[in-house]
């Protein structure tokens, strides 16, 4: 399977002196979702910036094995980052003009621009939506309408950073859906535990800016132990499922006696 991003020896300091990153190994494969999990300060939003090229870290990182050189890097145009915040992403007057504004900067025809647009708005359940305004959105409805200023450009790799906070439960299952549907390679850095076992192929553990465990959700996300020494409590759902497991073990053990 190709590796899509490759990372060895990872480390970033911020100007003012913190350590956000020390020594992260990491390895993200084609077509792969990888859910990066971690307490308050572990780095995870650091690390997704430091894979779009939008920050300068020691060490190395590769996207399908070269080095990404610079902001002005071609490449870098097939990695789409949803920031945490959607008004990060959200600031023209209209919804069309948001998810407008990245092709326009490559240069596409106004026909093929509307084209996109019209896409991106689809995928993400908002047709309809060009003429109203950003700041006139929910908090749900923002978060779509920034990933479909990501989904504009035909990326080849989405980065998402805490893509499920402060949205209700309707629209954190519709997001969820949405995830599931899509095709490219995700990289999602997020608190929401629940939500790594949904969508996640792999789920990598990190803390205090390194990465300490990577594995299938299902052995990371019900490992009581693990998730408590790296600063994460297991979440309700995980406890019902373990302990219907181990109800089933328990029941196919009573059979065989």
């Amino acid at each position: 399977m190709e590796k899509v991003f490759e990372v060895k020896g990872l480390c970033y300091r911020y100007p003012e002196g913190r350590e956000a990153l020390c020594g992260v190994d990491l390895e993200v494969f084609e077509g792969e979702s990888l859910v990066i999990l971690g307490p308050n300060g572990a780095g995870k939003s650091t690390l997704l910036l430091s894979l779009a090229g939008l920050l300068k870290p020691e060490g190395q990182v590769l996207y399908r094995g070269k080095p990404l050189a610079g902001l002005k890097d071609p490449r870098r145009l097939e990695i789409g980052f949803l920031f945490q915040d959607p008004d990060d992403q959200l600031f023209s007057l209209t919804v069309f003009e948001d998810v407008a504004f990245g092709p326009r900067q490559l240069g596409l025809p106004e026909e093929e621009v509307a084209c996109r647009v019209r896409e991106a708005l689809s995928r993400v359940g908002l047709e309809g939506f060009e003429e109203r305004s950003p700041h006139h959105l929910s908090f749900g409805e923002k978060r779509r309408a920034a990933l479909a200023t990501v989904l504009s450009m035909k990326p080849r790799v989405l980065l998402l950073d805490e893509p499920t906070s402060n949205l209700d439960p309707r629209a954190r299952r519709q997001f969820v859906d949405f995830m599931r549907s899509l095709s490219e390679t995700k990289v999602l850095a997020t608190h929401d535990l629940e939500l790594a076992y949904e969508v996640a192929d792999r789920v990598a553990l990190l803390y205090r800016g390194r990465v300490v465990h990577i594995g299938k959700p299902e052995q990371v996300l019900l490992d009581e132990v693990l998730l408590e020494r790296y600063g994460l409590e297991m979440p309700l759902f995980a406890r019902l499922l373990k302990g219907v497991g181990n109800a089933r073990k328990d029941y196919v053990a009573g059979l065989s006696s």
